[in-house]
Parts: C-alpha cells; structure tokens; sequence
C-alpha cells in the first residue's frame, strides 16, 4: 500500500522559511518522480514543483527562486524548501508521486493527504 504523508506545515509570518517533508513508502521511491502542489479554498489544485528520478526540478514561474525542491532517496523522502514566505503562499500542500516526470496533475499516481500552510501579514 502505498502512502505518502506530508509534514512541516503550519502557521507562520510573511518573510519566514519553512520546509514541508514528504516520506513514501510502499513503492519504489527512486524510480518515481515527484512533485509538490498547492490549493486554495475553493480553487483547484495548482501545480508547484517536481523534481525527477534523475533530480531534474521544475517550478511554477512564480515560485522560482523561494521554492526549492529536493529528494533524499535513502530516505525515501522528498521536501519543499519555501523561502520568503507571502500571504499568497497559504494553500494546503499536496506530495505526489508519478511514473514519470510532470507538471500535470493528471499524471500523477498516488497523493498525500496534505497539510496546510497559512502565512500572516
């Protein structure tokens, strides 16, 4: 069964840092690609980043240079590093894993169950 469970969300102010953990298990990590995305009430869910088996990243436009994703494969987890906080960065945060490297949501196989990051002004 695979699960992956996201962690590191929460409260924060605007210009702080935080790091959002994702930790896989039941599938073979290294060979999935993966991929953060975000959501806003109401809205649907946004790609954010991925990053590939090979450690090829790409980003939302928006996002480039304060999101910074990586993977550890020993450790069967990927992370989002976000930098800068702003208020438009609060959105619930969602792990994905897909068989191959994508920005599309459709693409991906399996998700966590999120967790919420709020940004205060």
């Amino acid at each position: 069964q695979v699960q992956l469970v996201e962690s590191g969300g929460g409260l924060v102010q605007a210009g702080g840092s935080l790091r959002l953990s994702c930790a896989a298990s039941g599938l073979p990590f290294s060979s999935y690609s993966m991929g953060w995305f975000r959501q806003y009430p109401g809205k649907e869910r946004e790609f954010v980043a991925a990053i590939s088996q090979y450690g090829g990243t790409t980003y939302l436009e928006t996002v480039k240079g304060r999101f910074t994703i990586s993977r550890d494969d020993a450790k069967n987890a990927m992370y989002l590093q976000i930098d800068t906080l702003i208020t438009d960065d609060t959105a619930v945060y969602y792990c994905a894993a897909a068989r191959r490297y994508s920005r599309y949501l459709r693409n991906y196989d399996y998700w966590g169950q999120g967790t919420e990051v709020t940004v205060s002004s």
